[in-house]
């Protein structure tokens, strides 16, 4: 597997974990982000930049949330917020120098365990590492998808 594709298949299994770990887990393993940020920092620096439409969409987020999160950021510089020119109303959103330096050293510390890692792997190895990661998202997918169905769900009576 080259490493294009390894890197594929990372992007993937982001977007599809990035949902199943809890916020805790988010905010102690990358920094002094929480996950909603960490998302948006991932996103742009996946799309270089976005809207706000798609950072509520892919954050799982009313727009109303996802703009708070956007202002939080943009005060720590993590990210810039520009108005287009041809339309006021729509509002770019583009990684930060902070935002960048943050998402890079985040990047860094991955590549260089998952290098660490993947050298000491044979190829079959390396495969039978890919299987067993989308064996591990099915799993946490059948998990969440049990903690859904079984919400108890609490019914006031009203008089």
């Amino acid at each position: 597997m080259e490493f294009q594709q390894i890197e594929q298949q990372i992007y993937k299994y982001v977007d599809q974990v990035k949902d199943l770990l809890s916020s805790e887990i988010w905010e102690n393993i990358l920094l002094d982000c929480t996950k909603n940020e960490i998302l948006v920092l991932w996103l742009l620096y996946r799309t270089q930049e976005v809207n706000m439409t798609q950072i509520a969409e892919y954050i799982h987020a009313p727009l109303n949330t996802a703009t708070g999160i956007i202002s939080r950021m943009e005060k720590r510089k993590l990210i810039s917020r520009q108005r287009s020119q041809e339309d006021k109303r729509v509002v770019t959103i583009t990684l930060g120098i902070k935002g960048e330096a943050q998402i890079q050293s985040i990047i860094k510390e991955v590549v260089f365990y998952a290098s660490k890692i993947m050298q000491s792997f044979s190829q079959e190895e390396i495969k039978l590492f890919v299987r067993m990661m989308d064996r591990v998202v099915d799993i946490m997918k059948e998990e969440r998808i049990q903690d859904t169905q079984h919400q108890i769900v609490r019914k006031i009576t009203i008089e």
